[in-house]
Order: C-alpha cells, then sequence, then structure tokens
C-alpha cells in the first residue's frame, strides 16, 4: 500500500524521470485496474490469515472490497489537493473500482468451486 500511494502521489516530472516514446493507450487506467484487484485478493488472503478463518472469505473480500474503493478515492483526492502535476480523474476511480471487483470476483471463484481451496492451519 505504501509503495501505491507513493507511486501514486510522487512527481517523476520533476525528478527528470522520462517515460520514454513507449505509448500504451490507457496504461494509467490498466495500472489501476491491477492494482486494485491485487489489493482485493491479496487483502482478503490476508484477513483470513491474520484472523486465522474466524472471518469468512465472503466477508474479507467484502471488507477489502469496501477499503479498496476508500483507499482509491482517497488517493484521487489527494492528487487533485496536494500534487501540483497530478490530476485526479473519475477514470481512474472506475478502474479502481473495476478492479477491486474483478479481485472480489476471482477470490470467491477460487473458493467456491465444486473442489474450493481449502484453508488450512
Amino acid at each position: 500500500m505504501l509503495f501505491i500511494t507513493i507511486l501514486s502521489l510522487f512527481s517523476f516530472s520533476e525528478i527528470g524521470l522520462d517515460t520514454g516514446k513507449l505509448h500504451i493507450p490507457y496504461a494509467d487506467k490498466i495500472t489501476h485496474f491491477i492494482f486494485h484487484s491485487v489489493f482485493v485478493f491479496l487483502g482478503s488472503l490476508a484477513v483470513r490469515e491474520r484472523t486465522r478463518g474466524q472471518i469468512e472469505i465472503k466477508k474479507a473480500t467484502l471488507i477489502i472490497f469496501a477499503l479498496a474503493i476508500m483507499y482509491g478515492i482517497i488517493i484521487e483526492a489527494l492528487q487533485y489537493t496536494i500534487t501540483t502535476d497530478r490530476h485526479a480523474e473519475f477514470g481512474d476511480v472506475l478502474a479502481n473500482t473495476l478492479g477491486a471487483f474483478a479481485g472480489l470476483v476471482s477470490i470467491r471463484w477460487l473458493f467456491s468451486k465444486e473442489k474450493p481451496l481449502k484453508w488450512k492451519f
């Protein structure tokens, strides 16, 4: 989370880092999607691990899903208020939300198949 926060609020242009001539359309939206998908996936597993399985995977995914969406909105608000060359975008919030939803669906899929992954301690 600290890594994502730093990348989201740090200005790379101030230190002269060039992004190069490679331009991938919507690369920032893809990055937002992937970060938040991984956030929910790993976060759900972390909640289950930290609580020793006392919180069901469905509840853990909902908690982390809500946290991921709130985190994404807070980062966008911080970009709008405290940075000079970073911009808050609704598209980023949408990509964050879709990524979080993809993480939620993937973790639930893994634990709800006919032979789901078992949580062993």
